[in-house]
C-alpha cells in the first residue's frame, strides 16, 4: 500500500524548501505566510499553537503592539554599533535563537541548518535538550562554521531536568565536553499538556536510553497531576543550587516571570535569567514577559536579562531592550524561515531582524544598545 502523501494544513501536498529566498519575502511575517505550505498539518498546529484558548499567545503580541516608540532625530550616530557583552562573551548583536525543540519538523537538516545560519550571522544559539540532532552534532556543526567563516557567536545548551539528577548531570557533562559555553535551565515547562505525537523519523536524539516521566489519568482517578511523580520531580530552588554546584559554566534560568522568584533564582546561583512564558504554550491567561520585565529589572539592576515569547520584529527587540532586557530570543519565526529555505532562510531572517533593529535604533537616536531606555517609549498611560 502506497503511503499517504503528507499534506499541509491547507490540505495541499507539502512544498520542498526553496533553494533561493522568494523575492516577496522581506519580513518574519512573510516567512510565516510561506511556511504553512512547507510544514505538515499536525506539526504546523503544534508549532503555531498556544495553550487552551490561546489568549496568552495573543497577549504576548498585544504587549509589544501597544507600546509606541518615540523618535529622536538629529542625534549623533557616528561610531554606532550593536555589540554587547553578556556573561563574559562578546555578541555582535542582541538577537539569539531560542532553544527550539524538534527542528526536523520544519526541515530535514533541522538544528544543523539553523546553527550554521546562526554562526554565519553571529547570532547566539541555544541548543535544546529536545533537539532532533544530538547535541554533539550541533556543536560540531557550529564549531566547523566558526572555523570556516572566521566568526561566530556563543553556543549554549538548554537543559530540561531529567527524572534523575544523574541523567541531568550526564547532559551537562556532554554539553561541557562538546564545547557549549553556558547552561540554560528551563524551569517552566516540566508540567504541561503534551498531545502531539512525533512523526516517524523525528525524535529526541539526546535522550536515547534516558528514563522519562509521563502522566495520564482518567475520570475518577485518585491523582491527576498533583501528587504524581511528574509533579514531584518539577524543578526546585534546591535543584538550582545543586546544578550551580555541578558546573563551572555560566548558568541561566529560563522561564521566570515572578519578580520574587527571579530574585531567589539569582540568590541560588543563576548568573542570568530568561524572562519567558514559553511562548504561551504551558499556561493560558499568563502575563506577558514584556509586562513584568521592568519590575524584574528594577529588582535586579545588575543581572543579565534575556526575553522571549512574541518577538517578531526588530522593533520588538528595541522595545524589550528599552525596558531593560540585554537581549532577546527568537522562537517560532526561526522555524518558519527554516521550513521555507533551510539554512539560507534562517540566515536571511536574522539579517532582516538585525536590519530592522538598527533602523529603529537610528530613528530613536541611539547609536549603541546602552542608549536604549524607557525614554525611547511614549508613555500615554
Amino acid at each position: 500500500m502506497t503511503p499517504a502523501t503528507p499534506l499541509n494544513s491547507l490540505g495541499q501536498p507539502l512544498r520542498a524548501a526553496h533553494a533561493r529566498i522568494p523575492a516577496e519575502i522581506s519580513s518574519s511575517a512573510d516567512y510565516e505566510r510561506h511556511a504553512v505550505h512547507h510544514i505538515e498539518a499536525q506539526a504546523w498546529r503544534h508549532i503555531q499553537g498556544g495553550c487552551d484558548q490561546e489568549r496568552g499567545l495573543a497577549h504576548n503580541r498585544q504587549a509589544f503592539d501597544r507600546l509606541r516608540l518615540l523618535p529622536a532625530p538629529m542625534a549623533d550616530l557616528r561610531g554606532g554599533h550593536t555589540r554587547l557583552d553578556l556573561l563574559g562573551q562578546t555578541l555582535a548583536h542582541p538577537l539569539l535563537i531560542a532553544p527550539l525543540a524538534y527542528q526536523a519538523l520544519a526541515h530535514a537538516e533541522g538544528e544543523l541548518a539553523s546553527v550554521r545560519a546562526a554562526m554565519a550571522l553571529q547570532a547566539g544559539y541555544l541548543a535544546s535538550t529536545l533537539s532532533s540532532h544530538r547535541l554533539e552534532e550541533i556543536a560540531a556543526a557550529a564549531h566547523a562554521a566558526r572555523d570556516e567563516l572566521g566568526q561566530g557567536a556563543p553556543l549554549w545548551f538548554q537543559l530540561y531536568s531529567q527524572p534523575t539528577r544523574e541523567h541531568s548531570l550526564a547532559l551537562v557533562r556532554r554539553a561541557e565536553a562538546a564545547g557549549y559555553e553556558a547552561i540554560v535551565w528551563t524551569v517552566d515547562a516540566s508540567v504541561k499538556r503534551s498531545g502531539f505525537a512525533l512523526p516517524s523519523g523525528v525524535e529526541a536524539a539526546n535522550l536515547h536510553g534516558y528514563p522519562s516521566l509521563r502522566q495520564t489519568s482518567q475520570a475518577g482517578a485518585r491523582t491527576i497531576i498533583l501528587g504524581t511523580p511528574l509533579a514531584d520531580a518539577a524543578p526546585s530552588l534546591d535543584e538550582l543550587a545543586w546544578l550551580r554546584a555541578s558546573t563551572q559554566l555560566p548558568l541561566i534560568v529560563k522561564g521566570v516571570l515572578n519578580p520574587r522568584l527571579a530574585r531567589e533564582a539569582v540568590a541560588h546561583g543563576a548568573d542570568a535569567l530568561v524572562i519567558s512564558n514559553h511562548g504561551a504554550r504551558v499556561l493560558d491567561g499568563v502575563v506577558s514577559p514584556l509586562e513584568v520585565l521592568p519590575s524584574i529589572r528594577q529588582s535586579l539592576p545588575a543581572t543579565p536579562l534575556l526575553l522571549d515569547s512574541g518577538v517578531r520584529w526588530g522593533t520588538d527587540a528595541v522595545k524589550a531592550l528599552a525596558l531593560g532586557a540585554n537581549a532577546v530570543l527568537l522562537g517560532r519565526p526561526v522555524l518558519h524561515a527554516l521550513a521555507v529555505a533551510g539554512m539560507l532562510g534562517v540566515a536571511h531572517l536574522l539579517h532582516l531582524l538585525r536590519t530592522e533593529l538598527e533602523l529603529a535604533m537610528a530613528q530613536l537616536g541611539c547609536a549603541t544598545l546602552e542608549q536604549l531606555g524607557p525614554d525611547c517609549l511614549w508613555n500615554n498611560s
